[in-house]
């Protein structure tokens, strides 16, 4: 049976990432991101290899933008039941130098992103009997310096993953969340770059860190959400899968 996904932060990273292993799977995908164009490198991928995609641009934290992204997709690709909550931003500041707008900024785009996504998504998925929520968090929920911000966020989607399989279970929807470790994407570029490294040398520190002895790449995640959305999966709720490489204490 052909279901229809969207992943929110599709463009690039484990959002590209997630979205073409998901069609892989055999899922129709809507590649969903702030900037519409910046999909098509995602989308052709997946048509390319015989897939079916929509690029779509919304802001993940404007209610209306997401209900209209939420009623295009529906109407294009069929009612969506996987949803994937992956968009995300950093505005990484030690606490002093953090401003109301770097905190509200990284809040709005996970948290209220994830909430609004599924509060659009959740009717479908009522509607159908089946569903399956994958929210990103991080290993940055244990704590991380310099991320305040973006460890609340992601400590944040632990709590609202739970509560969705508490709330949704009995309607045949699943929720739970991925938090990764290291992975090499263009985020973790941007913190090299904030504390004044080269990416290379960056990647060799922390991959020596990791039990593993590597770094994590995209498709290291994708493969986890790509388990969490299977049908195999539907007694699996409200868990948290740390993929790093190893133990976080």
């Amino acid at each position: 049976m052909t279901r229809t996904a969207i992943v929110t932060g599709a463009a690039r990273g484990i959002g590209a990432a997630t979205a073409k292993r998901l069609a892989a799977d055999g899922n129709a995908v809507a590649v969903l991101d702030l900037d519409e164009a910046q999909c098509a490198q995602t989308v052709t991928a997946i048509t390319d290899a015989g897939g079916r995609a929509l690029a779509v641009g919304a802001n993940v934290a404007d209610a209306a933008s997401v209900e209209r992204a939420v009623a295009r997709i529906a109407e294009e690709l069929g009612a969506p039941t996987i949803l994937v909550n992956n968009a995300g931003i950093i505005r990484d500041n030690l606490l002093f130098k953090m401003t109301e707008d770097d905190w509200d900024a990284v809040l709005a785009v996970h948290l209220r992103g994830a909430f609004l996504m599924s509060r659009a998504v959740q009717e479908h998925q009522v509607k159908a009997g089946w569903g399956r929520v994958v929210n990103l968090s991080s290993t940055s929920a244990l704590g991380n310096r310099g991320q305040a911000n973006y460890a609340a966020a992601k400590a944040g989607m632990q709590g609202f993953t739970k509560t969705l399989a508490i709330e949704l279970g009995r309607f045949g929807v699943t929720a739970n969340a991925v938090a990764p470790g290291f992975i090499v994407t263009d985020m973790t570029r941007a913190t090299a770059e904030r504390l004044g490294v080269s990416f290379e040398d960056f990647i060799a520190h922390n991959a020596a860190e990791i039990p593993v002895g590597r770094a994590g790449a995209p498709d290291d995640i994708a493969a986890a959400v790509s388990y969490f959305c299977s049908e195999g999966a539907g007694f699996v709720s409200g868990q948290v899968l740390y993929v790093a490489g190893g133990p976080r204490a």
